[in-house]
C-alpha cells in the first residue's frame, strides 16, 4: 500500500487498526490519526510514530479515510469533513446502522464509500470484519479495505442489505459469548468451585471449542454429538437448555439486535 491512510476518531478500535497497518508494513509516515483530546493525540504519536492532525487536515492529506467514531457522532464529523473530501478519496465507515447512502448524500458526488462492521477481537488480531461496497465503490476500493482489516483478523464481503444481520451476529457476537461464559462461571460457583478455577475451566473450554470449530471443518452438530454420550452428563444438560428455550432465546436476541440496527439506520435513538 503506497497511499496515505487516516484513522479519524482513534479510540480502541481505531488504534488497533493503526497497529495492524504498521505491523503489515505500512510506513508510519503514511498513517495519520485524529483524536478528540490533545493528550490522546500525543499518546498515539509517541506510541506509534504517526502524525496526529485535525479532521480537516486528514481529509485533505489522506487517500483513505477510516471513520471510527460512534454512530451518534457521525453527523457532526461529516459536517466538518465534507468540504475537504475530494471525490477520489475512499471513505470507510465503521458505524453500526449507518448505510453508505447516508455518506454519499453528504459527500462529493461519486465519492466511494465502503461500510465495515468489525468487532472487539480486533484488539487481539482475531476480528471478523464484514465489508460492503457503496454505489460508487469498486473492486479496487474493496481490496484496499481488505488490506487494512486483514492484519487484525478475517474479512468477509457481503451485500449491504446483510449488514444489519452481520451487526447482530458478528458485531455484537462477542458479547453473547461473554454473557455465556459469565453464566457458566456462576454455575461453576454454584457447584462448589472457586470463581478463579471455574473461570479458567470455562475460558479454556471456549478457546478449545472455538479452535476446533475453526480448524476441523466439522459442523457444530457433529462436534457436539462427539461430546454427548448416551444417558450421560452432557445430554442431561442439553435437555435442560432445550427445556428452558435457550435456542429460541438466542434466535429472538439476534432478531432484536438486527431490528435495533435497522432502527439506527432510520435515525432511531
Amino acid at each position: 500500500m503506497t497511499q496515505r491512510v487516516a484513522v479519524l476518531g482513534t479510540g480502541k478500535i481505531g488504534e488497533a487498526l493503526v497497529s495492524g497497518l504498521l505491523r503489515a508494513g505500512k510506513p508510519a509516515a503514511d498513517v495519520l490519526v485524529t483524536a478528540r483530546r490533545p493528550e490522546r493525540a500525543a499518546e498515539l504519536q509517541e506510541r506509534y510514530g504517526v502524525e496526529a492532525v485535525s479532521n480537516a487536515e486528514a481529509a485533505k492529506a489522506a487517500d483513505t479515510l477510516i471513520l471510527t467514531v460512534k454512530p451518534q457522532d457521525m453527523g457532526a464529523l461529516l459536517e466538518e469533513l465534507a468540504p475537504h473530501v475530494a471525490a477520489d478519496r475512499l471513505v470507510i465507515s465503521g458505524a453500526a446502522g449507518v448505510p453508505t447512502a447516508w455518506f454519499e448524500e453528504r459527500l462529493a458526488p461519486g465519492t466511494p464509500v465502503v461500510r465495515v462492521m468489525t468487532n472487539t477481537p480486533v484488539l487481539v488480531d482475531e476480528a471478523m470484519s464484514v465489508i460492503s461496497a457503496g454505489s460508487h465503490a469498486g473492486e479496487e476500493h474493496l481490496l484496499r479495505t481488505e488490506e487494512i482489516f486483514k492484519p487484525v483478523g478475517k474479512t468477509l464481503r457481503v451485500p449491504e442489505s446483510q449488514q444489519d444481520a452481520a451487526t447482530a451476529l458478528s458485531g455484537s457476537g462477542p458479547a453473547y459469548f461473554y454473557f455465556l461464559v459469565e453464566a457458566m462461571t456462576d454455575a461453576g460457583i454454584l457447584l462448589g468451585l472457586p470463581r478463579a478455577v471455574a473461570a479458567d475451566m470455562i475460558v479454556q473450554a471456549a478457546v478449545g471449542a472455538s479452535v476446533m470449530l475453526r480448524d476441523s471443518g466439522e459442523h457444530p452438530v457433529k462436534l457436539r454429538e462427539a461430546v454427548t454420550s448416551p444417558a450421560g452428563t452432557t445430554i442431561a444438560a442439553i435437555r435442560e437448555l432445550e427445556n428452558h428455550g435457550v435456542r429460541a432465546a438466542l434466535l429472538s436476541a439476534l432478531e432484536a439486535a438486527r431490528n435495533r440496527s435497522q432502527e439506527l439506520a432510520s435515525g432511531g435513538k
